[in-house]
């Protein structure tokens, strides 16, 4: 998911720390209840932390096994297997904190926050809080596999392929109503809403939903698995795009079927892609050498 708007976004909370700390009252809570860890004398109330869980560090060790070269099957199901019976107690969460139980509304446009638990250059592990009515605008993952794992909540998740990956530009000048803008044929992936807990969704450099969106019904945690991470530098950029109806007469298809595509028009960065970042707190991860 989300995650690839992340060296963006660090970029944009430096600009906006001001703005930032003052972004909702959960996030201050969150972060209160991350710094607890548990003793003997601790209570029972308190999120339950220790060095690492197995399940995460079975999660470290497959991530480093799958993203060291090109990627077996076998390899990508094992990595499915093991965010399938992943809980949010893995990562230190729990249903129980006031972020996913919040008792007033969050005031104007609220602001998704994210936290890295691990990034090197070949992938990075990171989950994002989604409070209610919170979006994750529609983006891309260029060149990129990325596993999203919903721990909690409830979320609308919009997604799309292109038709062409390899033709950037012959999609935009087939229909009239592609004229006066860039547009691109895509074909819709998923339009659903998803309920914790739920399978892995995999989305890779030219399918399974490359482009997507989220938006939060309830609040949300959800664990990403990107690899590799954004990085300008080697052609992984961020993109961001409004989707449009499909009614031209590009492809052969039966009318029923129009609804399976769109138009994808690339946008600038939208306002509300902006995230606050937070510091990890939950369960080591152990680096062990190769």
């Amino acid at each position: 998911m989300e995650a690839g708007l992340i060296n963006r976004k660090r970029e944009n909370h430096h600009n906006h720390m001001n703005k930032s700390m003052v972004m909702i009252t959960t996030k201050k809570k969150l972060r209160k209840k991350a710094k607890v860890v548990v003793s003997s004398s601790s209570s029972s109330s308190s999120i339950k932390y220790y060095s690492s869980t197995c399940t995460l560090q079975e999660l470290f060790v497959s991530c480093k096994s799958l993203f060291k070269g090109p990627a077996p099957t076998k390899d990508v199901h094992n990595l499915c297997s093991i965010l399938d019976k992943m809980r949010p107690e893995d990562v230190g969460l729990s249903k129980d904190l006031h972020f996913f139980n919040p008792s007033t509304a969050v005031k104007g446009t609220p602001r998704v926050t994210f936290t890295t638990m691990y990034h090197c250059d070949k992938f990075s592990l990171c989950i994002f809080f989604l409070p209610r009515n919170a979006t994750i605008p529609l983006h891309n993952h260029p060149g990129m596999t990325v596993f999203s794992k919903l721990l909690l909540g409830k979320m609308h998740i919009k997604a799309y392929d292109w038709v062409d990956p390899a033709d950037k530009d012959k999609d935009s000048d087939s229909d009239s109503s592609a004229s006066s803008s860039k547009l691109r044929l895509a074909k819709l992936k998923a339009d659903r809403v998803f309920t914790s807990p739920c399978n892995t969704s995999v989305l890779y450099p030219t399918s399974g939903g490359n482009i997507h969106a989220f938006t939060a019904i309830t609040p949300c945690a959800v664990l990403d698995v990107i690899g590799p991470p954004y990085s300008k530098d080697d052609g992984r950029d961020c993109s961001y795009y409004k989707d449009h109806p499909y009614n031209g007469v590009t492809l052969p298809i039966s009318e029923e079927e129009d609804g399976s595509y769109g138009w994808l028009e690339e946008v600038d960065v939208p306002e509300e892609s902006e995230m606050d970042a937070i510091e990890y707190l939950g369960p080591k991860l152990i680096d062990r050498p190769s």
